[in-house]
């Protein structure tokens, strides 16, 4: 049990998932959402309602964000009504959305300078399975001080916390996670269409290859998805689109070459232009085959 009230907006499956681990560990939570139907079931929960982010943040102690991009972020935190205007505001924001680092720095310092409120850049990785299971991983930016006031509240849902530096830095580590995770998608896709044509059953490639150094949960998962074209609960594939172009950006800022990063950029490009948008996280798989192999 925590003594800090919780405002949480952004209640898609995985916020609303998050948000639900808050509610049964006893945390005082309140919602807010643009259609209060997204909120009924946690309402019903215990959750209390608020009619805007500016009230939210005016009766929490930290706000936490979950939603789809820079844009919506900046909306409901300095948009009208936005958290920014909240006349005694929350003390912490914690953004879990994944958007550019170089616009969580900025805004981290805009809002402080606004109303001495802290922000944490809190991206995660772990996807709807993960937050369900409360077995998320965090990655987080900002002060250490902020950073420690809200771990309690971030372990209801994740089981790896680590603070990488100030603002920006957890976003700028999201961007490594996303870089790693499209090299693997497209290196599996390209192995599992190979071996169908070899002859062998591409289907057992995760099985034969569990507990060596080519396995990892992206090979146990997104692999046998891709094997059996299971594209069902994902994501549209613009949001992996965005990911890697924030890390291509940020490649270019820092002078870091970043030729594996371009390479699966065009290709999830090129997916998306051939019309496999619904292909989510692992649409590169459609540009081999639709098919089950």
């Amino acid at each position: 049990m925590t003594d800090l009230r919780v405002g949480f907006i952004g209640l898609g499956t995985m916020g609303s998932a998050m948000c639900g681990h808050l509610i049964a560990g006893g945390v005082p939570t309140a919602v807010w959402a643009r259609e209060q139907s997204k909120a009924e079931a946690l309402i019903r929960s215990g959750a209390d309602w608020a009619d805007s982010p500016c009230a939210l943040a005016e009766s929490c102690d930290v706000v936490m964000l979950c939603v789809s991009n820079d844009d919506a972020v900046g909306e409901v935190v300095f948009g009208a009504d936005g958290i920014a205007s909240a006349v005694s505001g929350a003390r912490i924001l914690v953004d879990h959305s994944s958007i550019h680092p170089m616009t969580t720095r900025e805004w981290a310092r805009e809002l402080h300078a606004k109303s001495g409120t802290g922000w944490i850049d809190a991206p995660v990785s772990g996807g709807p399975g993960g937050a369900e299971r409360g077995e998320l991983i965090v990655m987080a930016g900002g002060d250490i001080g902020d950073f420690e006031a809200v771990k309690p509240l971030l372990s209801r849902y994740a089981k790896q916390i680590t603070l990488m530096g100030p603002a920006g830095a957890g976003q700028a580590t999201k961007a490594c996670n996303q870089l790693i995770i499209g090299a693997e998608i497209c290196a599996i896709a390209e192995a599992l269409n190979f071996a169908k044509n070899f002859g062998m059953d591409a289907h057992t490639l995760a099985d034969a290859l569990k507990g060596g150094w080519a396995d990892s949960p992206v090979l146990q998962d997104h692999g046998r998805r891709m094997a059996n074209a299971d594209y069902s609960d994902l994501a549209d594939a613009s949001m992996m689109m965005k990911d890697m172009t924030i890390a291509q950006d940020m490649g270019n800022r820092t002078n870091s070459p970043m030729p594996v990063t371009d390479l699966v950029t065009s290709l999830f490009q090129k997916a998306i232009d051939e019309g496999h948008l619904d292909g989510g996280q692992i649409a590169p798989m459609r540009l081999y085959s639709s098919d089950p192999l």
